[in-house]
């Protein structure tokens, strides 16, 4: 029997000796097998070396999700280069910022991608190089000509599982995201955790063909993704996530194992004419990113007629930390309000303000430790300590446990929102509506939603005789915020409360928002 795989480059190598043909990416109409990808890891560790890249060195990739992203993770990770996704919903500031925090030396783009990545290089006072992936309207054309000159023979680099392989970019309170550094060892953890507890919460096997819908500059689209890869299955890609392409792909794949947020799963069960034999082949959904309601469950479960799993973690945990399981998804189940609970050998831990524990069932600040957690922030030494603090992850969040160790999510203490999956943090959205020179302050706050979980609300005080309107600000912020991060509705008042330091009471404002509900945050 083989030693399992500890690192990508092990994996690559790994699959492609016992599973060579197997299908390991699908993507439109093209297959990658495990032969595929680890021939081309092999090439573009090499076209890497051929440029001067060293261990250490940062390449980003901004486009939609393919077989060409996993492609150069493969070959990144067999020399030692830390691949940095971009966010494609992003504007171009704020890619320009992941670009120059990061350092990267390439910019791998696709055909959507290409106008903003040359825009930037040429003007970024930093040595970068864009690849376009795209070419004469073949996807992927460009990149395979890339490095197909180069040897597909081995390079010599011996990856350990905590050199850092990627790099993620994640909102921060001060409105600037910061680089969360991910190791090798992120991807197996969890795996590698079950399987030494004989737990099946999460357990993607070989036989399996799995879809995520979360894209791959997420940490839970590239995360998932992996699963699949650590199991040698077969794994179908989607461009960007459409609700009606996702329930084609299942049917048409066979697809075992799928990977969503709770509103992709209500925008699949909402779509016309829906035929329930598309889904017969799925046998577990794995969701996070919010909690998901009884009443979308129970439709769910109807729909799909398949297990649930439910992950909780964060970036800097290496994404999931915890999880509620199968058993533990039934319709009226006390349980569905928890987060989960920690894997074996993972821990978590409730603290008040001066770091002491807290009694059981009382709240206070979510720490975890988890050996998926990331190693660092990107240069960011303080911010580091600031989260990273003797083995245990501080999240922000705020919840409790019960006698059973289950963690019930509360409330953020870090104000943070999430639309649909993705982090948002006020202090962004309201810097940039202070930029609006008729808007004196804002406050930006999470407001339940039923279709994106949490919808952003901006309160706003316009600047002494000013007059301004939501579709003024609206165009105002048209390719300042990433659309997600744009306030949905506008409210306009007097003044802002505030406690005696001055600082904006955000809870205050939220809290007519979220009477009634269960949590503080949806």
């Amino acid at each position: 029997m083989s030693r399992p795989a500890r690192t990508l480059a092990d994996l690559a190598r790994l699959h492609a000796t016992h599973r060579s043909d197997h299908p390991a990416l699908l993507c439109e109409d093209r297959v990658v097998t495990y032969a595929d990808l680890y021939r081309a890891s092999k090439r573009i560790a090499h076209e890497l070396r051929a440029r001067g890249l060293r261990p250490g060195d940062r390449i980003a990739y901004l486009g939609k999700d393919s077989e060409h992203y996993y492609e150069l993770l493969f070959g990144a990770a067999k020399c030692g280069v830390v691949l940095v996704p971009v966010n494609w919903r992003l504007t171009a500031p704020e890619i320009e910022h992941v670009l120059v925090d990061s350092g990267a030396v390439l910019l791998f783009a696709d055909t959507d991608a290409e106008p903003v990545a040359h825009e930037l290089a040429a003007r970024l006072d930093q040595d970068l190089t864009v690849v376009p992936l795209d070419r004469d309207g073949a996807p992927g054309a460009g990149f395979v000509d890339w490095a197909a000159a180069r040897p597909d023979t081995e390079i010599h680099h011996r990856a350990r599982p905590d050199d850092p392989v990627v790099q993620m970019y994640t909102s921060g309170t001060t409105g600037r995201p910061k680089g969360v550094v991910l190791a090798h060892r992120s991807f197996f953890a969890v795996r590698t955790a079950l399987a030494d507890g004989g737990l099946d919460w999460l357990d993607w096997r070989q036989e399996d063909r799995g879809l995520v819908g979360v894209p791959g500059f997420h940490v839970a689209g590239i995360w998932c993704t992996m699963q699949g890869l650590i199991a040698g299955a077969a794994n179908v890609l989607m461009r960007a996530f459409h609700p009606a392409d996702a329930a084609e792909l299942i049917r048409r794949h066979e697809v075992t194992v799928a990977s969503m947020v709770p509103s992709m799963l209500r925008q699949v069960i909402a779509l016309p004419d829906l035929d329930r034999d598309t889904f017969a082949s799925l046998r577990k959904i794995v969701y996070g990113g919010s909690p998901i309601s009884e009443s979308l469950l129970a439709s769910c479960v109807e729909v799909f007629d398949c297990e649930f799993a439910q992950v909780y973690g964060l970036t800097e945990t290496g994404n999931t930390a915890l999880c509620l399981p199968p058993a533990d998804h039934r319709a009226g189940g006390a349980r569905l309000r928890a987060a989960g609970r920690p894997y074996p050998g993972f821990g978590v831990r409730i603290v008040d303000r001066d770091g002491a524990e807290v009694a059981q069932g009382e709240v206070g600040e979510v720490l975890l430790r988890t050996p998926a957690a990331m190693l660092e922030y990107w240069n960011r030494p303080d911010a580091t300590s600031d989260t990273l603090v003797d083995g245990w992850v501080h999240t922000g969040d705020a919840g409790f446990l019960d006698e059973d160790g289950y963690l019930f999510i509360h409330d953020r203490i870090k104000d943070m929102i999430i639309v649909d999956g993705e982090n948002v943090y006020p202090a962004e959205i309201e810097n940039a509506l202070t930029g609006h020179p008729s808007v004196a302050e804002a406050a930006a706050v999470g407001v339940p939603d039923p279709r994106w979980g949490e919808a952003v609300h901006a309160f706003v005080v316009a600047a002494d005789g000013q007059q301004v309107t939501p579709a003024d600000l609206a165009g105002f912020l048209r390719g300042r915020l990433a659309p997600f991060k744009v306030p949905l509705r506008y409210e306009f008042v007097t003044a802002l409360p505030r406690n005696p330091s001055g600082k904006i009471l955000r809870r205050e404002l939220r809290e007519r928002f979220w009477q009634g509900q269960y949590r503080a945050v949806s």
